[in-house]
């Protein structure tokens, strides 16, 4: 079949067409590149910030950690010296009151002792020979709580067995504390062990008339 010129010029007719979609595609596809080649910038921008914030989490939080640890040995350490001066500040008072009312003839404070890997801790331990043969605990606190009647009673319970020196001894508890609450110094009574409490800067017995101390 011949061809025509009509025929040529509609195959160019075509062509430019095709070109002109051609060229249209391949800029739409160049715009579509360009858009993520800047998504993956701005993705990459972003990671980057991310991992910076993330170091600067790191150090902020090691920062923190250490600034928690120092603050944790100042606690520590105040609490030590507190208890420690608490101790202190019952010592004088509660020996006068060992001494002059119970009759007690040796008062030491701090005392340890250790059996079979066990261990035992009493803050003043005064006790006599003789005719009164007693004993008195001592467990000093600045703030009483529940827990104090435990560990008293405790400390009452296993002396005998770190102590066998003093196994025939009445054996009694006192429970001197800076502060007290009124329901608690009634549980205190209850148990049977006396409640000293601070007066003007020295520790007095605070119990009442009637009170019969448990012997253990």
């Amino acid at each position: 079949m011949a061809t025509t010129s009509e025929d040529v010029w509609r195959l160019l007719a075509e062509l430019t067409t095709a070109q002109k979609e051609t060229d249209r595609q391949l800029k739409e596809t160049d715009k579509q590149l360009k858009e993520v080649s800047q998504q993956q910038k701005e993705t990459e921008l972003l990671l980057k910030e991310v991992s910076q914030q993330q170091k600067e989490n790191a150090q902020q939080q090691k920062k923190t950690d250490k600034q928690l640890k120092e603050l944790g040995q100042q606690i520590g350490g105040l609490g030590a010296k507190f208890g420690s001066f608490t101790e202190g500040l019952a010592l004088p008072s509660m020996e006068t009151i060992l001494r002059q009312r119970f009759g007690m003839k040796v008062v030491s404070p701090s005392v340890r002792a250790s059996e079979d890997g066990q261990h035992l801790e009493i803050d003043v331990l005064a006790y006599t020979n003789g005719e009164l043969n007693t004993a008195y605990i001592v467990e000093v606190k600045s703030h009483a709580r529940e827990e104090s009647i435990t560990q008293l009673k405790s400390i009452l319970q296993r002396f005998r067995r770190f102590f066998p020196e003093h196994k025939d001894k009445k054996l009694y508890g006192i429970l001197a504390a800076v502060h007290v609450s009124p329901e608690l110094r009634e549980k205190i009574l209850r148990e049977g062990f006396y409640v000293a409490r601070i007066h003007d800067q020295v520790f007095e017995l605070d119990i009442p008339d009637n009170f019969q101390p448990q012997i253990y």
